[in-house]
């Protein structure tokens, strides 16, 4: 999927993914469920098991654009958070990595900490993912406010 000339969809997509892949990495091995979580979320947006591989393993370059949205914003951190979640463990440098890369993707740092354990706690609470959604885009255009 990944050319020469990508397309901006195909450039967002492998940052999401190369993004799930430092996550999976961060505490020092990608384990099995890790992996099947980023080929499932790979072949959601129309990338091969093989491909999702490569990037994981670094075989591919991994330079993308940020997402333009607060919805693809949020999409994007609700994925690294749920791969977070997916071993069971939730490793003090996995959670770091979230807040830093929910920062990256344009959140303002004053709420990028409650933003990831507010949906960490809705993915853990069995909560649909829509709601969490909505739930943290109202949040953040509450708290994007300007002060009186």
């Amino acid at each position: 999927m990944f050319g020469f000339f990508e397309n901006e969809q195909a450039k967002k997509i492998k940052g999401h993914l190369c993004n799930l892949a430092a996550l999976a990495k961060a505490d020092g091995h990608v384990d099995d469920r890790e992996m099947n979580f980023i080929i499932t979320v790979g072949k959601k947006n129309g990338v091969s098991a093989t491909e999702v591989r490569k990037l994981v393993a670094g075989q591919t370059n991994c330079l993308a654009d940020l997402p333009g949205t607060d919805s693809e914003r949020f999409d994007q951190i609700f994925d690294l958070v749920d791969m977070m979640l997916a071993d069971g463990i939730v490793d003090e440098t996995e959670m770091d990595f979230c807040i830093m890369m929910a920062e990256k993707l344009g959140f303002r740092h004053a709420i990028v900490g409650v933003l990831v354990r507010k949906i960490s706690q809705g993915v853990k609470d069995a909560v649909p993912r829509e709601r969490i959604k909505e739930e943290s885009l109202s949040f953040l255009n509450y708290n994007d406010l300007p002060v009186r």
